[in-house]
């Protein structure tokens, strides 16, 4: 579904991406980990097309991004800039929907759709700022989800969250990913959260000219629950392992010049 070849990024001669090679298949949820600046949103940022690739090629179903391309949506980490605070929280879901050309009774229909699902059929009328963090992270949740992505791109999403709203949405989201077999690439700095919710993990290596040092199938059972699953053995092992690569120092070897150095 989506693959990168030997893929670089650069910030003038600051290497940032060093040539990441990864194959994504069609309904997977991988969650990406690494230490602070190692590049995962700029990552992110690559895939979503909203950065050109200095080095390597991305792909999403065969075809070079070379542009947004449809059948993409990506939830930021700042839900609240990311929400217009002159709409209402349905007519914020139901955005995506007008360049679609869909008429307004259907863009209010499928925006209170997927509202529901979120549990947020009642804040419909209501706006951004009169709802809590986590209330705005499911509009945020919402508005992507309702043009159906192929794709989804989620970028430290529950990172400012306190501790039982981040379990809530978490779960929401195992829930929209068996579902709707979404494939999902979710960057987080929190360990135990790649494992909780990953299909498979990869860990970035620290930074400059970050690598794929990690590739982790997550071997836990399909229905997860936030005492149980995080209870397991299997759990506990998963996470010591990505733990031990994240912590793991930097191998300066082996980084190039920028493009034309």
């Amino acid at each position: 579904m989506l693959e990168l070849r030997k893929l670089s990024q650069w910030y003038g001669d600051h290497a940032v991406l060093s040539d990441l090679t990864l194959k994504v298949p069609d309904g997977e949820l991988l969650c990406v980990v690494g230490p602070s600046g190692c590049g995962k949103s700029t990552l992110l940022r690559t895939i979503a097309g909203l950065l050109p690739a200095a080095e390597g090629e991305v792909t999403i179903d065969g075809t070079p991004v070379t542009g947004v391309p449809d059948g993409l949506a990506v939830v930021f980490q700042d839900y609240g800039r990311s929400l217009f605070p002159w709409l209402s929280v349905r007519e914020n879901v139901a955005l995506p929907l007008r360049r679609r050309g869909l008429p307004r009774a259907e863009r209010r229909a499928e925006a209170e759709r997927i509202l529901d699902r979120v549990g947020l059929s009642g804040a419909a009328r209501r706006h951004p700022w009169q709802l809590s963090g986590g209330m705005q992270q499911r509009v945020a949740i919402a508005r992507a989800l309702v043009c159906r992505p192929s794709l989804l791109l989620m970028d430290e999403p529950f990172g400012s969250l306190d501790a039982q709203t981040r379990e809530d949405l978490e779960d929401l989201l195992l829930q929209v990913h068996r579902n709707d077999d979404t494939t999902i690439v979710f960057v987080t700095h929190d360990i135990d959260e790649s494992v909780y919710l990953g299909d498979r993990v990869i860990a970035l290596s620290p930074g400059p000219g970050s690598r794929v040092v990690l590739d982790l199938p997550v071997r836990l059972p399909g229905e997860r629950d936030q005492i149980g699953t995080r209870g397991l053995p299997e759990f506990v092992e998963l996470r010591a392992e990505v733990g031990r690569t994240v912590r793991t120092p930097a191998d300066p070897s082996g980084l190039s010049g920028p493009p034309g150095a």
